[in-house]
C-alpha cells in the first residue's frame, strides 16, 4: 500500500531544508529482514542543524520514527505514517579519539567501527561493540550489550534533538539505563556520543574482538536474513532455552523461521513477510508461556501498520 504524498506541505512548512525527502520510499532493503511496507515519508537529514530545523517546522501533528542500520526491527507490511527519520554517515558517521581515553561517535556509526576505532587508538574496555549488530543510536535507545559488556559501562553522555528541534545532552544518569532499555525522552533522535575507555594494548584489544566475532560466527546464524536478538533474557533466565524446551527451534510460519542454530534468532528463509515474521515470534511466545509459564517480552523493536 502507498501513503499520500506530502512532501510539498511538508517543504513548504520547513524553510532552508537541505536533507533528502522522499515519499512512500521502501523500508524493507534498509532492514537486515528485508522485509515490510514503505514510509510516508523519509527523510535523511544533512547534518544535525538541518535535522533541529526539520523537527522545529514540522507540524506536530506528523507521526516521526526513527530507524537506524534495521538490524533490530520489523517494519510492517502497511508501511510507516508520518516521517521516518534515517541518519546517515555523511552527517552523523564521524568518529573521533579525545583526551583521556574517550571516543565521540554520531549515532550513524555502526557499533563495529566504533570497536575497532577505539582498538586502534588503544583504548580499551569498547571490544563488546564488536559483538552488537547496529548501530550506536540503537545502541543508546536500548542500552545494547554482548560479551560481557553493555552500553551502559562506556557512556559519559549523549546528544540528541528533542521533538521541539532543540538540542539537549543527556549525562548517563539521565539516560536512566536498565537491561536493554532507556529512560531518555522516546521523541529525542539521539546524534552523538562520548564514551569512556581506559588504557590498552591494540593487538590484544584486536584478539578480544576476533574472538567475539568466532564466538558469534559460531553460535548466531549472521549470515541470514534476520533481526538479532529477538526477545529480552527474562529475569533469571535464557529465551533461547525456554524457546527449545517448548520445541520452537526450526518452527516456521510462512516463510518466517525460528532459527536451528540460535532458537532466540528468527530468520527471512527469502520470502516471508513482516506478518510472517511477526506471526512466527507470536506463535513463540504463546508456546513458551504453555510450557513454562514465562512470558517473553519483544526486545525486537516492530513499527508501522499491519497490512489489514
Amino acid at each position: 500500500m502507498s501513503f499520500p504524498d506530502i512532501t510539498d506541505r511538508l517543504r513548504a512548512a520547513v524553510p532552508d531544508l537541505r536533507g533528502r525527502m522522499l515519499a512512500n520510499q521502501p523500508l524493507a532493503p534498509f532492514t537486515w529482514f528485508r522485509a515490510g511496507g514503505v514510509a510516508q515519508i523519509l527523510f535523511t537529514p544533512a547534518d544535525e542543524a538541518d535535522l533541529a530545523s526539520f523537527l522545529r517546522h514540522l507540524p506536530h501533528e506528523t507521526p516521526v520514527t526513527t530507524i537506524g542500520l534495521g538490524s533490530n526491527m520489523i517494519v510492517r507490511d502497511g508501511g510507516v505514517e508520518g516521517v521516518v527519520i534515517k541518519l546517515a554517515g555523511k552527517g552523523f558517521g564521524e568518529i573521533s579519539i579525545e583526551d583521556g581515553f574517550r571516543v565521540r561517535a554520531g549515532t550513524a556509526v555502526p557499533d563495529v567501527k566504533v570497536a575497532r576505532a577505539a582498538a586502534d587508538a588503544g583504548i580499551a574496555g569498547l571490544a563488546f561493540f564488536r559483538g552488537i549488530p547496529g548501530s550506536i543510536g540503537g545502541a543508546l535507545r536500548m542500552n545494547a550489550g554482548a560479551h560481557g559488556g553493555e552500553t551502559t559501562d562506556v557512556l559519559v553522555e549523549a546528544r540528541g534533538v528533542d521533538r521541539h528541534g532543540e538540542i539537549r545532552t543527556f549525562s548517563h544518569a539521565d539516560m536512566g539505563f536498565k537491561y536493554r532499555h532507556s529512560g531518555a525522552p522516546l521523541d529525542v533522535i539521539f546524534t552523538q556520543a562520548l564514551f569512556q575507555g581506559k588504557p590498552g594494548v591494540t593487538a590484544e584489544i584486536l584478539a578480544e574482538m576476533d574472538r567475539i566475532t568466532e564466538a558469534r560466527e559460531a553460535a548466531q546464524p549472521i549470515r541470514e536474513k534476520t533481526g538479532g536478538s529477538t526477545f529480552k533474557n527474562p529475569p533469571g533466565g535464557k529465551a533461547w532455552q525456554l524457546i527449545d524446551k517448548a520445541g520452537c527451534r526450526g518452527l516456521v510460519v510462512g516463510d518466517a523461521q525460528v532459527s536451528p542454530m540460535h532458537c532466540n534468532f528468527l530468520i527471512n528463509r527469502g520470502q516471508a513477510s513482516a506478518a510472517d515474521i511477526e506471526a512466527l515470534g507470536e506463535e513463540v511466545r504463546r508456546r513458551v508461556l504453555a510450557e513454562s509459564g514465562v512470558e517473553l517480552h519483544w526486545e525486537i523493536k516492530r513499527i508501522g501498520r499491519h497490512s489489514h
